[in-house]
């Protein structure tokens, strides 16, 4: 069973999620917390597996929750909930640990594959949406072609810890294409290329795939236009 806490101070919109999700048989809400502090005494009082963080609210935002957690040691996998129009911290979300991030207004359907796919240890932000992350949130980015300082002496060491293969996978994966999609453009077996990604996310540090590409962006892989075309 899949144990799930919410975190949001809208309780109408936490009691209608957890309806969801307690509908099915392979998971079940423990709590419902009202802010990030609330949130972290929950966890640590009566543990669940997946935690779904609003990052705007009253007191403890959710960003510092997440990063209270994880920096404990945590072992639930976090999930930012955000819109577009009002978030802009979706990747300081990813950075500060969570495991990827939903649309508040995401169907019934996807919300509970992308919960069985985080609790399978993988990012809900898939490698075709990561484009479209990043679109909206370039301003994060920065307004020049690439990263606004030189890499970082521990991200060159990681850089230089890839292999030519293993960096051709990385800029792949940053300009948004599967793994399908990789295997055809780089003519390699699925068992091969998921063996790549894998020791990309090892040796890049990166929990899961959208903290790979924002690694190729600092490590000067790819550009922000690189991130923001079409595969």
């Amino acid at each position: 069973m899949i144990r799930v806490g919410l975190a949001d101070d809208q309780r109408l919109f936490t009691a209608g999620m957890a309806m969801v999700i307690d509908s099915q048989t392979d998971m079940t809400v423990l709590w419902q917390a009202g802010d990030g502090a609330e949130a972290v005494k929950c966890q640590h009082t009566d543990p669940v597996d997946l935690l779904l963080m609003d990052v705007q609210m009253p007191g403890t935002d959710g960003l510092s929750a997440t990063r209270t957690l994880v920096d404990s040691g945590a072992r639930c996998r976090i999930v930012v909930l955000t819109t577009f129009d009002t978030d802009e911290y979706v990747v300081e979300g990813i950075e500060a640990g969570a495991a990827g991030f939903l649309l508040k207004n995401t169907p019934p359907e996807e919300l509970l594959e992308a919960l069985r796919t985080v609790h399978q240890g993988d990012s809900v932000v898939s490698a075709s949406s990561t484009r479209r992350l990043l679109q909206h949130v370039r301003p994060m980015l920065g307004h020049g072609p690439g990263p606004s300082a030189l890499p970082s002496r521990e991200t060159r060491r990681a850089l230089e810890s890839l292999t030519p293969r293993e960096r051709e996978v990385l800029t792949t994966m940053a300009r948004g294409y599967t793994n399908t999609e990789i295997c055809a453009l780089l003519v390699l077996s699925m068992p091969t290329v998921k063996t790549h990604v894998g020791n990309v996310l090892a040796k890049t540090g990166a929990r899961d795939r959208v903290q790979a590409v924002l690694f190729a962006f600092r490590a000067g892989l790819v550009d922000r236009q690189d991130l923001l075309r079409d595969a």
